[in-house]
């Protein structure tokens, strides 16, 4: 008895260390840099949606260009706020669910780009929905293009992904699916 009594505590306190050990590698990976106006509306929407799906969100009332050009994403994929997380840079109305896909995925890259403000995007809510790319910015000298399709959203979704052709151009434009 005493022995089956020792190895349930021990295995509990095993199961406890390791859940701490995750929770802590989950705890750091959640937490968020934003950089965006004071007044941008839909930025701190954006953050509330950030928070209620498990981010600590920092805010920077200090705009976004100064982030967005250190991080190395370009003039042409920038958006209204830069967020910075576990070494990524998030650029505009991302979507949480690409986020998490990121940060699980962890690929060699700058980080994610939602071109604009496009209508219908987390915290740009208006009742408007506009088909749009996420992007996946890559490193520089990364011998591919410098960004990629990551994930498509908006009404023309499934329509484009299914009849969409392959491009073989690479300076074919991909920020939006119209």
């Amino acid at each position: 008895m005493k022995k089956q009594l020792n190895k349930l505590l021990t295995h509990s306190l095993l199961t406890a260390a390791l859940t701490g050990i995750a929770g802590t590698a989950i705890a750091e990976t959640m937490a968020m840099d934003v950089y965006k106006s004071p007044t941008c509306g839909c930025c701190a929407n954006w953050v509330d949606i950030m928070r209620d799906n498990g981010f600590t969100v920092n805010v920077h009332d200090v705009g976004n260009d100064d982030a967005r050009t250190k991080a190395g994403i370009s003039d042409e994929l920038g958006s209204c706020h830069t967020a910075l997380v576990n070494g990524y840079a998030i650029e505009g109305h991302v979507p949480v669910e690409d986020i998490k896909r990121l940060l699980k995925e962890k690929p060699r890259a700058v980080g994610l780009a939602a071109p604009g403000m496009p209508h219908g995007s987390p915290g740009m809510e208006t009742g408007r929905v506009d088909s749009y790319n996420v992007l996946l910015v890559r490193k520089p000298g990364d011998q591919r293009k410098a960004a990629e399709i990551y994930n498509r959203y908006g009404p023309q979704k499934t329509q484009f992904m299914d009849k969409a052709p392959k491009s073989n151009n690479a300076s074919e434009s991909i920020l939006r699916l119209k």
